[in-house]
């Protein structure tokens, strides 16, 4: 088996880490819906956009790579970074590591409010990469921006039909929102972290998305005629490499066929 990589952590690297972690996990669970959502285009829909989500990891992990390699004498591929490191070196929030729901493929419910939630908190943070003193991130943010707003309006618009549709569906969603709305308080988690890269340019600090976040949550919600939830003083650690007992299933499945088979092409 492939031994894991270390990685030469700086303030820029765990920055976008964070991102890049948030895209490629979501794009995972979102991926388990492959062949088993409740109907046909619904099917496609998501798998497109776990693809969309994996795409935005991928380049992500490149740049995160280059930037961790400055000053050494290798770099960091993305399969590397995607497949080789430990579960506490993912930096991924612990909302989106979470089950699709009890069985499989899981509640469709509960996959439709961590994407209004996830979809809307990327569109934010893209918006405002367009910036980045990093000239790649600012590309990659340009491109990925226009891919979030489509999935904050899909996953939107499947809000409302439950939300507003039957007695059984807004229960469900209704049920969704409360097991999820705890976990929204580590996306705007700041710490020195986001202060070097709000300093350098690089990127806001999480915590300025964190307003406009709550503004546009709750315009979703009014829309689907569902109450925002009270605030709560429970924040998980995922960012901070912390994570729940899911993520490791995760990564067991996505790592497996390269630890096993290192460097393995086909």
């Amino acid at each position: 088996m492939s031994a894991s990589i270390t990685i030469h952590w700086t303030p820029a690297v765990r920055y976008l880490l964070r991102l890049a972690d948030t895209c490629l996990i979501s794009g995972q669970r979102l991926g388990e819906w492959c062949g088993h959502a409740p109907i046909l285009e619904e099917d496609i829909a998501l798998t497109n956009m776990a693809l969309d989500l994996i795409g935005q990891s991928r380049a992500l992990l490149t740049l995160a790579g280059q930037v961790e390699g400055r000053g050494h004498a290798r770099t960091y591929d993305e399969d590397q970074l995607a497949f080789l490191r430990d579960e506490r070196d993912y930096l991924n929030p612990t909302l989106v590591e979470l089950p699709n729901g009890a069985g499989k493929p899981g509640d469709f419910a509960l996959t439709v409010v961590r994407n209004v939630m996830v979809s809307t908190y990327l569109k934010l943070w893209w918006e405002r990469l367009a910036d980045s003193s990093e000239p790649e991130l600012a590309a990659i943010a340009g491109k990925a921006v226009k891919e979030a707003r489509y999935h904050q309006q899909h996953a939107g618009d499947w809000l409302v039909r439950l939300g507003d549709g039957t007695d059984e569906s807004r229960r469900r969603v209704e049920a969704a929102l409360g097991k999820l709305w705890p976990y929204h308080a580590e996306l705007f988690d700041a710490d020195e972290v986001d202060a070097a890269a709000q300093a350098s340019g690089l990127g806001p600090s999480v915590a300025a998305l964190k307003e406009p976040w709550l503004a546009e949550m709750r315009a979703l919600l009014d829309d689907a005629t569902l109450a925002m939830p009270p605030e709560g003083r429970f924040v998980s650690t995922g960012r901070r490499g912390v994570h729940s007992e899911h993520l490791g299933y995760i990564l067991a499945e996505m790592q497996y066929l390269q630890r096993a088979y290192p460097g393995g092409a086909w």
